[in-house]
């Protein structure tokens, strides 16, 4: 079966503002990296949805849908410090939050393997009720709510270099969505520490990886094996959906991780493993250095349809972070214990 790939050109129309490092050519960085992996044939494009409200509502009230609305089609400006939106920033934002619906969609009919959406504008650190770090909408969010609402258990692996605080918020109770964070820290927006585990009925299915400055794949490969996927196989998932991002590369001029693209294809493999085929869908989220995203893009694509031939560079190794999952562990022995 094909790989499911999802964009859209009014991605494009997305104002960000000059200068800002979540920009329209990202998305030409991924086209370039699917073309470099040869991949161009393996991939069943699908063209997205707009969120319908009601979707869109189970995460965002009306209130801030309204003004959300108002003020981008008012001619935009900037929502915070980071946020900008244009005209046509509200239309991108929709079709991106149904990107990852009409990707269901289409794996429960049994169209694909994965799916892949390389939207724009980004979503995890969209709260219910504000805007920020480049997001408007929560697009894996999103997408989670409409599984859970159906009987799902989703589990969210966020492996961007920055900590996903608007999904962690969304899911923070829900028992049925567990949320995996592997991140750098410290770092924006400051939250993601290891004792954050939820709360009430979702006591443990928050499961934070702060990892420090120079952290190797290595450290993020040994978290999957000993933290992460016995977690989700007790866990028992039936949905996996991964926050892509892959500003944790070591070229990434907003972060100081020290990942590879191999790196990300490797957590991205393993991470598969971890549900049924077809069960898998990926959001793009971070990643400002064009060469790197292409890389990144381009390896875990292929690691995802044909076995990892696309191999930009190897993984990475040395670098500092066992600690954390020696903490994490410790952690999640005694949360199990009450």
């Amino acid at each position: 079966m094909p790989l499911l790939f999802s964009t859209h050109a009014a991605y494009l129309e997305h104002d960000t503002g000059p200068h800002h490092p979540e920009r329209p050519a990202r998305l030409g960085a991924v086209a370039e990296g699917v073309a470099a992996a040869g991949l161009a044939e393996a991939l069943a494009p699908v063209a997205p949805t707009p969120a319908t409200e009601a979707q869109l509502a189970r995460v965002h009230p009306d209130p801030y849908r309204r003004a959300l609305e108002g003020f981008c089609r008012s001619g935009g400006g900037y929502l915070d410090g980071d946020t900008h939106v244009g005209p046509g920033s509200w239309d991108a934002a929709r079709l991106a939050a149904g990107a990852g619906l009409e990707l269901i969609r289409r794996l429960d009919a049994g169209e694909g393997v994965a799916g892949f959406c390389a939207v724009r504008p980004p979503g995890h650190h969209a709260l219910a009720s504000q805007a920020m770090g480049f997001c408007l909408f929560n697009n894996v969010a999103v997408a989670a709510a409409e599984l859970t609402a159906r009987g799902e258990r989703v589990l969210i692996v966020d492996y961007d270099a920055h900590h996903g605080n608007g999904t962690q918020a969304q899911f923070w109770s829900e028992p049925d969505v567990f949320y995996v964070s592997m991140h750098e820290w410290p770092l924006y927006p400051g939250t993601g520490s290891i004792d954050e585990v939820g709360a009430g009925a979702g006591l443990g299915t928050t499961l934070n990886l702060p990892f420090p400055a120079g952290a190797t794949g290595d450290v993020y490969r040994r978290a999957v094996a000993d933290i992460v996927a016995p977690a989700a196989i007790a866990f028992a998932p039936t949905w996996l959906l991964i926050s892509a991002g892959f500003d944790g590369h070591r070229r990434d001029p907003l972060t100081d991780l020290g990942l590879t693209a191999g790196d990300f294809a490797d957590l991205t493999t393993d991470l598969g493993a971890l549900v049924a085929p077809g069960r898998l869908l990926m959001f793009l989220e971070g990643g400002y250095d064009l060469e790197a995203l292409s890389s990144c893009s381009g390896a875990v694509l292929s690691a995802l349809i044909d076995d990892g031939a696309y191999r930009p560079e190897p993984p990475s190794g040395g670098g500092p972070g066992a600690e954390v999952c020696a903490a994490a562990l410790n952690i999640r022995a005694r949360t199990a214990d009450g």
